[in-house]
């Protein structure tokens, strides 16, 4: 079996790439949950809650914020994940180490793909932040970045001769 190590350097290049991005999502995520969390509902003792209580309210963007901002954060955990794996991938760079970092990197992007769709209700619904908006581009960059590496790793796959 010959393996394709010509794709090697772009694998390597993907995979830091969006380890950084999803490092940056999960800080800018993890600020608007510290902010939704301190800033939200506040509920005394022996007060009902809001006629339109969200355990997701977010005070800054839109209806569509509470659920990007949690798809985001946890698209960018897996993917964080599947990049370590990928790194062993590269590391080694052969078929016994593809199938983990192609399935753990697979299923960060479909992760991914579903807070894209949340970013683009978002982006529909306007009235957000300039640190959801950075999110947003991150994410949208991260489908196609994740989706490329993906494309690398299986294309350098060893083949039969």
């Amino acid at each position: 079996m010959a393996t394709n190590t010509q794709l090697k350097p772009v694998a390597t290049l993907l995979l830091g790439l969006n380890f950084c991005m999803y490092a940056i999502v999960l800080g800018i995520g993890g600020w608007a949950m510290n902010r939704a969390i301190g800033h939200g509902f506040i509920i005394g003792p022996g007060l009902d809650l809001p006629a339109h209580f969200s355990p997701i309210y977010f005070p800054m963007g839109n209806a569509a914020t509470g659920f990007f901002v949690t798809f985001a954060m946890i698209a960018a955990v897996v993917g964080a994940a599947s990049s370590i794996s990928g790194l062993n991938h590269i590391r080694s760079w052969t078929a016994h180490s593809l199938p983990a970092a192609a399935s753990a990197a697979s299923i960060a992007w479909t992760l991914t793909l579903l807070a894209f769709g949340f970013a683009c209700k978002e982006i529909d619904l306007h009235n957000r932040n300039v640190r959801l908006r950075t999110m947003e581009a991150f994410i949208i960059i991260l489908s196609a970045t994740q989706l490329l590496y993906i494309a690398a790793i299986h294309a350098a796959a060893p083949t039969r001769t």
